[in-house]
C-alpha cells in the first residue's frame, strides 16, 4: 500500500495512489461468500443491462414484420429482462450494503482494539478527538465506497467493456468514431483526479484537527466558561471548520469541472456518431432497430463513463480515509508485549525493584525526569514518594505500570522485568488511585465494580464502605444503580475520589498506587479514606505520592525527590530532623516546628 512518508519539515508527504485501498482487501476478504455473491449479482445485473437494448431492437424492428404474436413475444421478452434486471438489482444492493456495514464494523473495531491499547507516549503525538474522527467521519467515508461506490464502479465498468463490445458487433464504423472520444475523455480523468485525492485528503485532516478542538473543548467546558473563553473556543473551532470547508469547496469544484469536461466531451461524440448513423439508416446501410440498439448501447457506454469519472472522485476520496485508518492500525508503539511473555508471579507479593532507571518523556527528550533511580520496595511496604512538583514522582507509578519503558535501568516486581512480562498480566498485580479520579457514564454499582469485573455486588459495597462513599452513594436517587453522567458529573472532587478509591480496594492487588489520592477530599473524608487505605495497606505493598505530607506520616519509609533523582530517604520523624527539602517542605505546611514532630 502507498504509505505516507515524512519529509524533513514534519508534515507528510500525501500519496495520490488510488492503491490506499487495498488497505481494505483484508477486512473485504474475510467475506469471501458474501463478496462472491455480491459480485455475482453485479455481473447479472450488468448483463441483462445490455442484454435490454437487444430486446428492443427486436420490439422496434418487429412493427415492420406485421407479425402480431412475433411483436407480442418479442414485447414478452422485454419486460422478463426487466423482471430480472430488477431482481438481481435489489439482491445486488442487499448483498454489496450488507458488505460494507460488515467491513466498516470490523475496521472499526479494529482501529479501537489498536488505540485503545497504545501506550500514553502514542497520546502525546494524536490528539483524542482526531483518533475518534477517523473511527467515525473516515469509516463513514469507507461505508459509501464498500457499500455503493465500488460496486457502482464494477457495474459501471462492466457496462462499458459489455456497451463497447455490443456496439462493435452493431457496427464497427460508428463505434470506431465513438472510440476517438475516449482519450479525450481519459486524459481529464487522470490528471484532475490527482488534485481530487489530494483536497480529500486534505479536507478529511482537517475535519479530524476540528473534532480534535471540539473534544478538548467540550471534555473542559468548565474551565472554558470560568475563564471566559468561549468566544476563543468558538473562533478556534470556527477557523479550522472554515478550512475544512475551504477544502472540500476545492475539491468540490475540481470534480465539477471534471464532470462539466466528460459530460460534454462524451455526449458531444454521441450526438457526432448519431448523425452519421442517421445518414446510413437513410442509405440503407443499417436498420432503424439496429441505430436504436447502437444508440441504446452508446448512451449506456457515455452513462458509465460520467458515472466512472464521478465514483473515481469518490475513490480517490475514501482512499484518503482509508489511508488513515490504516496509519493506526500500522502505528508503531513504543511500549510493547514481548513476543514469549513470562508468566507474572503468582500470587504476587509486590516486590518492586528500581535499578539505575533514567527517563525522558517522549515529548521533552533533553530532559531527564528521572536520573539514575535506583531502590527496593519489600512486599507488603508503605513508602511514600514527595518532593516538588515535576520531581519525577508520578513518574515513577507510570514505569511501574509501564506506560513508558526507561532509556535504561531495571524495572522488576517480584524479580521479573517488567518488559518481559505481558503488561495485561503483571497489571492485574496494581491497583491505582490517580489524581484525577475517572468516573464513567455508567451506574455507582458498575463505576467501582470496574476494578474487578467479577466481583459481587456485596464485594462491591463493601469496597464503598471502606473508601467511605457508601453514604453518599446510598444517598443517590437509585442508590448504587444511579448514574453517574459523563466524566461523573453528577458528583463533587470528594466523591469522585472515593469512587476511585473504593475500585482499587475492591481489585484486590498486591500492589496499592495512590497518586494524591486524598488531594480532594474535605477534612473528615479524608481521616475516613486514610484509616480505610493504612487497614488496606497492611497486607500490601503501597506506594503513596503526596505533596500533603499530613497523609504520608505513617509511612515505613518515605523517598524524597528533586529534580529527577532520589535526594533523602528515610521516615518521617528523620527526615524532618537532619533538616534538607523534606524538613523545608514540612516547616511549609505546619504552623511550628513543635508541630512538624509532634504531629502524628
Amino acid at each position: 500500500m502507498a504509505a505516507d512518508t515524512d519529509t524533513s519539515d514534519g508534515t507528510r508527504a500525501k500519496t495520490k495512489k488510488i492503491g490506499a485501498l487495498r488497505g481494505l482487501v483484508p477486512f473485504v476478504m474475510a467475506y469471501r461468500g458474501l463478496l462472491v455473491a455480491a459480485i455475482l449479482a453485479l455481473v447479472v445485473t450488468a448483463l441483462t443491462s445490455l442484454i435490454l437494448p437487444m430486446a428492443v431492437r427486436r420490439v422496434v424492428d418487429g412493427f415492420q414484420t406485421g407479425s402480431s404474436a412475433l411483436l407480442d413475444r418479442y414485447f414478452l421478452a422485454a419486460i422478463g429482462v426487466a423482471g430480472v434486471l430488477a431482481l438481481g438489482s435489489g439482491l445486488r444492493y442487499y448483498l454489496v450494503t450488507r458488505l460494507g456495514e460488515r467491513v466498516v464494523a470490523d475496521i472499526r473495531k479494529a482501529v479501537f482494539d489498536r488505540v485503545i491499547g497504545m501506550s500514553p507516549a502514542f497520546y502525546e503525538k494524536v490528539m483524542t478527538g482526531e483518533v475518534l474522527s477517523r473511527i467515525t467521519t473516515d469509516t463513514t467515508l469507507i461505508l459509501s465506497v464498500v457499500g455503493s461506490s465500488i460496486s457502482w464502479f464494477l457495474r459501471n465498468f462492466l457496462l462499458f467493456l459489455g456497451g463497447l463490445m455490443m456496439m462493435l458487433l452493431t457496427s464497427a464504423k460508428l463505434t470506431g468514431l465513438v472510440l476517438l472520444v475516449i482519450p479525450l475523455v481519459i486524459v481529464p480523468i487522470i490528471a484532475l483526479g490527482r488534485r481530487v485525492r489530494r483536497l480529500s485528503r486534505e479536507n478529511q485532516d482537517w475535519i479530524a484537527q476540528s473534532s480534535g478542538k471540539a473534544s478538548e473543548a467540550l471534555s473542559s467546558v468548565q474551565a472554558v466558561q470560568a475563564f471566559s473563553q468561549e468566544d476563543k473556543s468558538r473562533a478556534q473551532f470556527g477557523a479550522v471548520t472554515e478550512r475544512s470547508f475551504d477544502a472540500a469547496k476545492a475539491r468540490m469544484a475540481v470534480r465539477a469541472v471534471l464532470t462539466v469536461i466528460i459530460i460534454f466531451l462524451v455526449f458531444s461524440g454521441i450526438v457526432g456518431v448519431l448523425w452519421i448513423g442517421a445518414r446510413d439508416v437513410r442509405a440503407d446501410i443499417m436498420t432503424i432497430g439496429e441505430l436504436v440498439q447502437f444508440v441504446i448501447y452508446a448512451a449506456i457506454m457515455a452513462g458509465s463513463t460520467a458515472a466512472l469519472s464521478e465514483i473515481w472522485g469518490e475513490l480517490q476520496r475514501a482512499a484518503g480515509a482509508t489511508e488513515r485508518l490504516v496509519e493506526l492500525l500500522h502505528e508503531t508503539d513504543s511500549v510493547n508485549d514481548p513476543a514469549h511473555p513470562v508468566p507474572a508471579p503468582h500470587p504476587g507479593l509486590g516486590e518492586i525493584t528500581f535499578d539505575d532507571v533514567v527517563f525522558h518523556y517522549p515529548t521533552r527528550p533533553d530532559s531527564a525526569a528521572l536520573n539514575g533511580v535506583s531502590f527496593r520496595i519489600q512486599p507488603g511496604e508503605t513508602v511514600a514518594l514527595v518532593g516538588p512538583s515535576g520531581a519525577g514522582k508520578t513518574t515513577i507509578l507510570q514505569l511501574l505500570l509501564r506506560f513508558y519503558d526507561p532509556a535504561s535501568g531495571r524495572i522488576a516486581l517480584d524479580g521479573v522485568a517488567l518488559p518481559d512480562m505481558a503488561r495485561s498480566d503483571f497489571r492485574r498485580m496494581i491497583a491505582l488511585v490517580p489524581q484525577e479520579a475517572v468516573i464513567f457514564s455508567d451506574s455507582a454499582m458498575e463505576n467501582i465494580r470496574f476494578g474487578r469485573p467479577d466481583a459481587s455486588d456485596d464485594e462491591v459495597r463493601a469496597a464503598a464502605r471502606a473508601a467511605a462513599a457508601d453514604g453518599f452513594i446510598a444517598a443517590l436517587p437509585q442508590g448504587y444503580a444511579s448514574e453517574l453522567g459523563e466524566r461523573g458529573v453528577m458528583l463533587s472532587g470528594g466523591q469522585k475520589q472515593r469512587i476511585a478509591i473504593a475500585r482499587a480496594i475492591l481489585r484486590e492487588a498486591p500492589v496499592l498506587l495512590l497518586d494524591e489520592a486524598t488531594s480532594a477530599l474535605d477534612a473528615e473524608s479524608e481521616q475516613l479514606v486514610q484509616q480505610a487505605v493504612e487497614r488496606l495497606a497492611r497486607d500490601r505493598t503501597t506506594l503513596i505520592v503526596a505533596h500533603r505530607l499530613a497523609t504520608v506520616k505513617k509511612a515505613d519509609r518515605i523517598l524524597v525527590f528533586d529534580q529527577g533523582r532520589i535526594v533523602a530517604e528515610g521516615t518521617h520523624d528523620s527526615l524532618v530532623a537532619e533538616g534538607g527539602l523534606y524538613s523545608r517542605l514540612a516547616a511549609l505546611q505546619f504552623t511550628s516546628a513543635s508541630e512538624v514532630l509532634a504531629a502524628e
